[in-house]
């Protein structure tokens, strides 16, 4: 096939490019900037120079396009989290950028439609299963998700295929993982919420190969991640690759000057992919949390 792919620059977009192109398909990738030009064009994808809301652009750089992954993000890195509009530019990707994009693949004659969604948008389920009918809990935090799959949704409606990929957390090689890294190689604290609560995570490897099996999945609704893992593991996962015996985890009046922001990240959330797994036959390449996770930054 041939896909466009947004957010080609980014984490998510650069896994993605990797695997469709070792699975045959060709790429041309959304960017703003010459540096990011250059950088798409050295892992032999098309740059396609535009705007994320500059659906007339899309729409050219569309043509003769099978299928569109839409990644873009612009997700705040650290303590940037919780200053006051932090989530503003992100927000609008989810709730005007996931529309427009949808559009100009509707208006440029694209077959199928992909969605970089989140897990955290499912409410708190303690130590119960969460699949893909489990009940979503929809604050201002999580409302621009929400959103984003319904604008692919309305592609759907109107004939094309969808599919939304609820990923888990990305951990790994990117930037918030490299902050906690930095902060548990310093001793201090990174964990936050119940120690024996549940997280649902991701390498960005798998990202990019859950995008590739999303172009022939039935349309729908995926979650898509490793092996659920307790947040204690987590935090003594990232401490014990960055030289420590154990983590620490952030107080909890901490958390309440996060609000909304960081009560996403608390959740207790075990998260089955399995029926991604069952329809496409995709399995992470990364199926369990472990130190080998974090080589990259350890070499950095």
């Amino acid at each position: 096939m041939k896909v466009f792919l947004t957010g080609a620059s980014g984490v998510m977009g650069r896994s993605s490019i990797e695997a469709l192109h070792h699975a045959g398909h060709d790429v041309v990738g959304l960017v703003r900037t010459d540096e990011h030009a250059a950088q798409v064009a050295a892992t032999g994808a098309q740059p396609w120079r535009g705007d994320l809301y500059d659906g007339a652009t899309l729409t050219a750089g569309m043509q003769g396009c099978d299928a569109v992954a839409n990644l873009a993000t612009k997700v705040p890195v650290g303590r940037a989290a919780l200053r006051p509009g932090s989530l503003k530019a992100i927000d609008r990707i989810r709730l005007f950028g996931s529309r427009v994009v949808a559009e100009a693949a509707q208006r440029a004659g694209v077959g199928r439609m992909v969605q970089q969604s989140l897990s955290f948008i499912y409410a708190e389920q303690d130590d119960d299963w969460i699949d893909e009918h489990s009940p979503v809990d929809v604050t201002r935090a999580t409302e621009p998700v929400v959103v984003a799959e319904d604008n692919v949704r309305a592609f759907a409606a109107a004939g094309g295929e969808s599919v939304s990929l609820r990923f888990g957390l990305i951990t790994g090689d990117d930037p918030n993982t490299a902050f906690l890294f930095r902060r548990a190689a310093a001793g201090r604290s990174i964990g936050l919420g119940e120690e024996l609560s549940w997280m649902h995570v991701i390498h960005p490897d798998d990202v990019g190969t859950a995008v590739v099996h999303a172009l022939t999945a039935p349309g729908g609704i995926y979650n898509v991640g490793s092996e659920p893992v307790q947040r204690r593991d987590y935090v003594d996962t990232i401490a014990l690759a960055a030289g420590r015996k154990a983590g620490h985890f952030l107080p909890p009046w901490l958390l309440r000057l996060g609000a909304e922001k960081l009560e996403i990240l608390t959740r207790s959330q075990r998260v089955s992919s399995q029926l991604f797994s069952d329809r496409t036959g995709w399995h992470p390449s990364h199926p369990k949390l472990t130190p080998d996770w974090f080589d990259e930054l350890v070499r950095a």
